[in-house]
This record gives structure tokens, sequence and C-alpha cells, in this order.
């Protein structure tokens, strides 16, 4: 390379054909990189006049005790954080972390290199982004990192969640048992979890239903209330002369499921009667919510809790797998 700007990481990545994390960690010798993969990236980076940053290294391995966990999600009034997510998930982590002696520093995602996330130890990552947008962003880091959301076999970051597909067949297996045939799935599939969930719901219907049985996909603008009743109402407005309406309908969170009853009913369409709705996460506003909401469980503070370990285990440089829970559906009264 010529440039006179120094060579970066990322640059090492497209040359290696890698993420950005798996140099990061080849660089550090990490055990979690195969010898010949970090020999690979060694030998690219020298030849390329990468300066790795020994002083940065030697300040890492003296260790902060501390774990960054940074929020992908930005807050809105429909979508406090005071919600069960994040919250319970930060509680699991929490609870991990401060009993091995590790304290825990809360920021929503930023810049790599920006704001006292660089100095610590690793990172947690709570939600991927749309096409995985987040990830790259906390892996450029070049910390130790685990995240919250969905695996899809990369191995370029240590990932822990709920089952999504088994989720999303559960929902349409239940959907069809009702004797629902004209199906909606709510939810914007660019996030890795949300694909795998409508993804689940669309082969069990397959499986289940035939090939005659088949879900429109609506995409709201927000994970809200107010953009789940929206998309419906949107979508309720324009089916036109002809236009087949909704009798069930899987929604990819709680906070969306609930937003589409409301416009449901708005729209004098009774909620079990006319239409089933599903929503996902098993929150605590689904089971006080009128009627109360048939769900899918995850267990986000256990999620917490591995969540904290894997990213204890890799800053200790051991090894760590992804992980993904088993999920349930709740029936109640949608």
């Amino acid at each position: 390379m010529t440039d006179s700007k120094p060579v970066t990481m990322e640059q090492i990545a497209a040359l290696a054909g890698v993420s950005t994390i798996t140099v990061s960690r080849a660089l550090r010798d990490s055990p979690s990189v195969t010898p010949a993969t970090r020999e690979r990236i060694k030998t690219l980076a020298e030849a390329a006049g990468y300066r790795f940053n020994h002083h940065a290294r030697n300040l890492r391995l003296r260790r902060s005790h501390m774990v960054a966990v940074m929020l992908e999600m930005q807050p809105d009034t429909d979508r406090p954080m005071t919600d069960a997510y994040p919250l319970q998930l930060l509680g699991g982590i929490t609870q991990e972390l401060t009993s091995r002696g590790y304290s825990v520093l809360l920021s929503a995602l930023q810049s790599p290199g920006q704001g006292m996330a660089a100095s610590a130890d690793g990172v947690i990552l709570l939600g991927q982004g749309a096409n995985g947008s987040a990830v790259k962003s906390a892996a450029a880091m070049g910390l130790p990192l685990v995240v919250w959301g969905a695996e899809h076999g990369r191995g370029d970051s240590v990932v822990v969640g709920g089952d999504n597909a088994h989720g999303g067949a559960s929902a349409a297996e239940r959907l069809l048992a009702l004797g629902r045939r004209e199906l909606v799935f709510l939810g914007d599939v660019r996030h890795a979890e949300i694909r795998d969930r409508q993804q689940g719901f669309v082969k069990a219907l397959k499986k289940t239903g035939g090939p005659s049985i088949k879900a429109q996909t609506l995409t709201p603008a927000a994970f809200t209330f107010g953009a789940g009743f929206t998309a419906v109402q949107a979508h309720l407005a324009n089916l036109g002369r002809g236009g087949k309406v909704p009798d069930g309908l899987f929604a990819a969170s709680d906070l969306l499921a609930m937003g589409a009853v409301r416009a449901f009913t708005d729209a004098g369409l009774a909620v079990p009667d006319a239409v089933s709705v599903i929503g996902y996460d098993d929150s605590p506003a689904a089971q006080s919510f009128a009627p109360p909401l048939t769900s899918v469980r995850q267990d986000w503070h256990h999620g917490g809790v591995l969540l904290a370990r894997k990213v204890l285990d890799l800053i200790a440089g051991q090894g760590a797998a992804s992980e993904i829970m088993p999920t349930e559906l709740v029936v109640r009264a949608t």
C-alpha cells in the first residue's frame, strides 16, 4: 500500500478476506484464531506496513476490569430504555460481571476508539443493527466482543440469542391450528434476529399448511407500538377492492403486536374473534395488555448472564462459542 496514511485493521481484514475482529484477535495471538490464520494475517500485516500498537496492548493486558455494554437501540418515548429489553439483559450482565469483580460501562453505540469504552477489557453489544452495521462498528474497536442477536455461521463474533427460527415456527403452527389462513408477518427483516423469525415462520407455514399458505411481510418504521399501529393501519387502508383482510398476524416484538391489535380494533376487526395476533419476547407489558397477548418467550436474564460469561472467557484468552437459547410460545387471549 503506497498511501501515506497508516494502514488500518480494516484494510488488513480486506486483504485477508476475514473480519476486523479476526485480525485483532490474530495480532493479539488469541487462541480463538487458528495458528495458520494467525500467521497468514501477521504476514499480510507486516507486508502492508501495519504497525501494531504494542503500547495500547500492554495497557490492555494490565486490565481495567471494566466491560463496556453498548446499546444499538435508539431510545424512543414509544420504546423507553426501562422496557424489559434491554433492562432484563442488563440485569443478567451486571449480576455476573460484578460477582466476578468487573464494573460495567453502559453507553449507546459510538464511533470506534471514542469515549471510555476504548479502555474497557471487552465489549458486549446488545443488537446487531440493520444488515449487521452495529457489529461492524463494535468489532472495529479491536476488543473481545460478544453480541446479543442471531448467529449466521460467519464466525466473526460470538453471539448469544434466542432460537428465533423456532419461535417463528411455533407462531405459525399456532395460527394454523386456529384455522387462520390470511397471514401477515410484521417486522424489519434487515435485522438478523427478525429475519430468522420471519424465515422460521414462513418455513413452518409451508411445511404444515402447504404451498397455498403464504404470509405477507409488513415492514414497520421502528420497533414501537406506534410503528406497529401505523403499518397495519396503512395495510388495511390499502387493501382495495378484492383485497383479503388478514385473519392472523405474527409480529417480531410485543410492542409491534400491541400496536397491530389497536389498528385491527380501530378498523372493526375484533381480536381474537376476527383476527389472531402473536407477539415476541413475552414482556411484562404483553401479560398486562388487554387482551393479554400471546407471545414467544425468551429468557433475557439468562441471556445476559451468558453474554457476561463469554466476554470474560474471551478476555482471559479462552475460547468462547456462540450459544442459542430455547424459546417457547406462551398462549394467552389473542
